[in-house]
């Protein structure tokens, strides 16, 4: 009976990982996991700090 049951919880969590990487799919974490802030380095980053400091 607990192997019937550590199965079931296993086919549970694939179908769970499976629905959430479909809401997921085009979001924020593919944008990182692509690339697309890839572009903005640290220095960048600190200088915009540093001009918003400044206004």
């Amino acid at each position: 009976m607990a192997q019937q049951t550590e199965d079931r919880l296993e086919d549970l969590a694939d179908t769970v990982r499976e629905k959430f990487d479909r809401v997921t799919e085009g979001s924020f974490r593919d944008r990182i996991i692509e690339g697309r802030f890839a572009e903005e380095s640290d220095g960048d980053h600190r200088r915009a700090e540093t001009e918003r400091k400044q206004d």
